[in-house]
């Protein structure tokens, strides 16, 4: 991971364009590609960002002080750099990935043991199937045969999908499984995170916990 505290401007041209001014912020480049863009504050969230797969190129001579970071659909993210105060390199080595917490483990469990709950003439592939940038939780088939890589949270928010794009980005270079499409899988989804996978062609599953337990519900029914 590189990281880079510089002054600078950041200019995003792609489906719409936006501008941050100048102003000293955190770049972070990691080694899959990503870029993003960071002030101090708003927590884990970037100001702006390019995912991966997406390439950076760094200005030489009159133009050194722009770096230029292209996706593969074209978009650019343009940084502007009016003074660096650090730059660094660390190599972090692979990541483990999450430890889910109770809750989500049992979830991945009960779903790979009840993989119909997708949908019927689901199958299961593996659970915790891994990658270069970690494990994905399940990858399964559909009734037509498809991969469909599914990502589990107790809470599903817009991390979550992110998390999962990055996965999907990544099983689609696989000719053995592409395409794969994705399943956001969690006890509640927030709505933003239901807006981002379904503009994403994400599908979106609500578990119902304790129905996967096959305990019922303390409710008074009729019959």
């Amino acid at each position: 991971m590189r990281l880079v505290i510089a002054r600078c401007s950041v200019d995003y041209a792609g489906r719409l364009t936006a501008h941050l001014p100048s102003a000293p912020r955190l770049i972070l480049v990691k080694a899959d590609g990503s870029v993003s863009i960071h002030a101090d504050d708003r927590a884990y969230k970037p100001l702006n960002w390019m995912s991966p797969p997406c390439t950076l190129k760094e200005g030489s001579g009159d133009e050194s002080h722009l770096w230029t970071v292209t996706n593969k659909a074209g978009e650019k993210l343009i940084i502007t750099m009016e003074e660096v105060l650090h730059d660094s390199t660390h190599e972090l080595g692979v990541d483990p990935g999450l430890i889910k917490d109770g809750v989500e483990a049992h979830l991945q469990e009960l779903l790979a043991d009840r993989i119909e709950t997708l949908g019927e003439g689901y199958s299961l592939i593996r659970r915790e199937y891994m990658t270069a940038i970690g494990p994905v939780d399940i990858l399964c088939r559909d009734a037509d045969g498809g991969t469909v890589a599914v990502e589990i949270k107790r809470r599903g928010e817009i991390d979550g999908v992110e998390q999962l794009t990055r996965y999907l980005e990544l099983l689609n270079r696989d000719p053995h499984l592409a395409p794969v499409k994705g399943v956001f899988a969690a006890q509640e989804i927030k709505p933003q995170a239901r807006v981002l996978a379904t503009d994403r062609g994400i599908s979106c599953t609500v578990l119902d916990y304790d129905a996967m337990r096959g305990i019922e519900d303390d409710k008074l029914r009729l019959f």
